[in-house]
């Protein structure tokens, strides 16, 4: 019985808050209500994701673990070594334990990611149109499967980056990884590809808001495959092409789907204008609409109230004589004792 009375509460809340009727403080407490279930969500995902931290970190770990297994076959003669093991070492005591509450905190800020997005949007939307908010649901929808798109390439992409690079090493040196640099590697990898994968989405929300048009943006492919290549040269960690290339050539290819549904957007946009008018010709006034007397189409003046007379003027009163005009003073008296 209580969920209908909590809706309710809901509902005239967002009504309260999207019609300005809140008041300030009324806003910092919501703010704080929604701040701590967010955290609370967090808190309950990383529960959650200290049981997954040790099989989260053995996935991170198996693209640098399969080249060094596959190095040591080709030492051994084909076979894998029976005392082999993943070199990785820790330099400080408490390194793995700290790599493990790091991995945590982001399995729980994923799991809870629901939760909380939902709290932040729930204190942003009441400040939206209704076709804002539209609009940010599809945005939304698409941003978090763009962003996993993008972690995943990055993670197929670590594994061609490090066979490039430790390929090149002298065979004089023995390498061996540090976990939690390796770790901050990888996941440093997964978040830039991640992040780069939504600036085409927001090429077409500038789209949406009709600040770019669909035919500005095909006119700036050039520039912008060039930017796309010089950020993936300058931002991916490592030295190699493959990583460089990979990520100009997804980012690349999401700018030009981005730039196809702008067209789309754009003919939908012209065709509503075009709808708008279709039944006006170019000389025809917008037809006047009478709130309080039924209007007939065919002569709505003639359906229309009367306007009432208007009241009389009444006279004005007599205009007084002004006064004379001082005569000018001399020109040297003129000034006062400060000019």
């Amino acid at each position: 019985m209580r969920l209908p009375f909590l809706r309710r509460n809901r509902t005239q809340q967002f009504e309260r808050a999207a019609d300005g009727s809140m008041t300030l403080m009324e806003h910092l407490y919501e703010l704080r209500d929604r701040l701590f279930k967010a955290c609370l969500a967090i808190v309950a995902g990383m529960l959650v994701g200290w049981f997954l931290a040790d099989w989260v970190l053995h996935v991170l770990q198996s693209p640098y673990c399969d080249f060094d297994a596959s190095l040591a076959r080709e030492n051994n003669g084909g076979t894998l070594p029976t005392d082999w093991k993943c070199g990785f070492v820790q330099l400080g005591v408490a390194d793995l334990l700290l790599l493990k509450l790091k991995i945590t905190m982001w399995i729980g800020l994923i799991l809870a990611a629901p939760l909380w997005m939902y709290q932040l949007w729930a204190f942003i939307a009441p400040g939206l149109h209704r076709h804002e908010r539209r609009w940010t649901y599809a945005f939304a929808a698409a941003a978090a499967p763009l962003f996993a798109l993008g972690a995943v390439l990055a993670y197929f992409c670590v594994a061609f980056g490090l066979r490039f690079l430790l390929d090149i090493t002298n065979a004089d040196v023995e390498t061996t990884l540090e976990i939690t640099r390796y770790v901050s590697f990888v996941t440093g990898m997964m978040l830039l590809f991640g992040v780069a994968f939504e600036f085409p989405l927001a090429m077409l929300l500038l789209n949406v808001a009709g600040v770019v048009s669909g035919q500005r943006m095909l006119k700036w492919w050039r520039i912008v495959v060039f930017l796309f290549f010089l950020f993936a040269a300058v931002a991916t960690p490592t030295g190699d092409p493959f990583g460089m290339s990979l990520l100009a050539l997804a980012l690349s290819a999401l700018y030009f789907g981005a730039v196809g549904l702008a067209f789309l957007n754009d003919k939908r946009r012209a065709r509503r204008d075009r709808e708008s008018f279709a039944n006006l010709s170019d000389d025809e006034t917008s037809p006047l609409e009478y709130d309080d007397a039924p209007v007939d189409e065919l002569d709505p003046v003639a359906t229309a109230e009367p306007i009432a007379g208007a009241e009389p003027v009444a006279a004005s009163g007599a205009v007084t004589a002004s006064g004379s005009v001082p005569s000018a003073l001399p020109l040297d008296r003129s000034y006062d004792d400060i000019t």
